[in-house]
């Protein structure tokens, strides 16, 4: 009884159903038509064939004439579609045996014409003869005043197609009504999937997204419920979390402060200067961490925007501060993400560039389904083994990075956070030429301005 309760219920299993079932019924249904259409036209009733008005005139006639005269006139009248024929005896018309071969309509119309009221007239359509038989065909049989037959005979209308044709036309018909049914019924499912699926992404883009409206089938609705509750949770996180790390940066900055301030009562200044150095990196380390944690430009709410006067904008400020960096790649691109954010990501790779290597470049390629930007270099590079390892929080290399340019290692976690929020992928390997290359993969290249 329960799936009987769930059929009942706007759920997709009774669409599905329902689908099948009325995808059949309007097949049949159509499939019926088209045979009964087809069928009318290709072997209409006796009294639409046009040989009853000819039939009259021409019984009168042949009636009237003499025995010995009456062959040779039914052959005279005879032409092409148009058969007719004088016999003695009815045994000699070879029809086949029916029921019931007195043609009441045929009578009813004939026998005023023949100025009669009891011939015998008896109709024959193609139907009516065995299967496969070679003589089917129309057949009006008129009995004349002395007792001889009058045979009429039209041949047997064709669908005027052979059965391959007619068999493809049938299923073209299924076909149609089959796809018109799945149509309407996937569009009552699509839709609200499809504004599931929306709104997926736009909260994946923007935090404070609002909840998706439930519509649809109930199993459709009981996910959008779901993940509606699964968003304000998160959203109550972030917001908590937010606090929370407002409260930790006053409260760690404060002992710092005071230690910052007993260090200037110690006499011995290489311990006091140990101690400030202690100090200042654990204060760097504290404002990058809260800086990477809290990461203000994660909220920001995502918007069209220009990449590529993004990354000129960013090459101008380079130059402003004597630094060279090549760009190459279209002058206007549309792209709907967080700006800011993925301005942090190329700020960071770039100082990375600047920093450790020499020569830096960026390279701008749209193709279709997706955005690459390139930042190359032309440094030592890095190990193969610590490719990955690179964006682990915390992780500095040894020899490359020091207390003295002012890492902490958290720098390519971001980015990377970053472009994975965004649906991307950042990756790094090392060029074949010498140097590094960081590659940022964005999904959904939109049209440029």
């Amino acid at each position: 009884m329960n799936w009987l309760k769930g059929f009942r219920r706007d759920t997709v299993a009774r669409w599905v159903a329902l689908t099948i079932i009325l995808a059949m019924l309007i097949s049949l249904a159509l499939n019926g038509l088209f045979i009964q259409l087809a069928g009318v036209w290709a072997r209409p009733p006796l009294t639409e064939v046009g040989i009853l008005e000819n039939a009259a005139t021409v019984a009168r006639l042949i009636d009237a004439a003499p025995v010995a005269l009456r062959p040779q006139l039914a052959q005279t009248v005879t032409e092409s579609g148009f058969e007719v024929s004088w016999h003695a005896d009815r045994h000699d018309l070879r029809l086949p045996e029916v029921d019931d071969d007195i043609s009441e309509e045929g009578s009813r119309i004939l026998l005023p014409l023949l100025h009669a009221t009891n011939r015998r007239i008896e109709a024959y359509e193609p139907g009516e003869w065995p299967e496969g038989s070679a003589d089917a065909r129309y057949v009006l049989v008129i009995e004349l005043s002395d007792g001889s037959w009058l045979t009429f005979s039209a041949p047997s209308r064709s669908w005027g197609l052979d059965e391959t044709p007619r068999t493809l036309i049938v299923v073209l018909l299924v076909l149609i009504s089959t796809a018109l049914v799945a149509l309407i019924a996937t569009r009552r499912l699509a839709k609200p999937l499809e504004q599931f699926t929306e709104g997926a992404r736009r909260f994946g883009v923007d935090f404070r997204a609002p909840p998706i409206e439930p519509l649809g089938p109930q199993e459709i609705r009981q996910a959008i419920l779901a993940f509606n509750a699964m968003q304000a949770q998160l959203q109550h996180f972030i917001l908590d979390r937010t606090q929370m790390l407002a409260a930790i940066s006053h409260d760690l900055r404060a002992p710092l402060t005071r230690m910052r301030l007993r260090g200037e009562f110690i006499e011995d200044a290489e311990q006091q200067q140990r101690l400030f150095r202690d100090v200042d990196e654990m204060q760097a380390m504290i404002n990058s961490a809260l800086e990477f944690f809290r990461d203000d430009a994660r909220l920001e709410p995502a918007t069209q925007f220009d990449l590529a006067e993004l990354l000129h904008t960013l090459k101008d400020d380079y130059r402003d501060q004597g630094i060279e960096v090549a760009f190459s790649g279209p002058h206007r691109l549309v792209y709907f993400g967080r700006p800011l954010g993925l301005k942090r990501v190329m700020t960071n790779l770039l100082d990375n560039a600047i920093k450790y290597g020499a020569e830096p470049e960026m390279k701008l390629v749209a193709d279709a389904g997706e955005v690459r930007i390139k930042v190359l270099d032309r440094g030592p590079g890095i190990p193969e083994q610590s490719l990955e390892q690179v964006f682990t929080p915390f992780f500095r290399m040894e020899g490359s990075r020091n207390k003295s340019t002012g890492g902490v290692g958290l720098g390519l976690s971001a980015a990377r956070a970053i472009v994975l929020e965004h649906g991307g992928k950042l990756t790094l390997r090392n060029r074949y030429t010498g140097g590094l290359q960081a590659l940022v993969v964005l999904p959904e290249v939109h049209t440029s301005l």
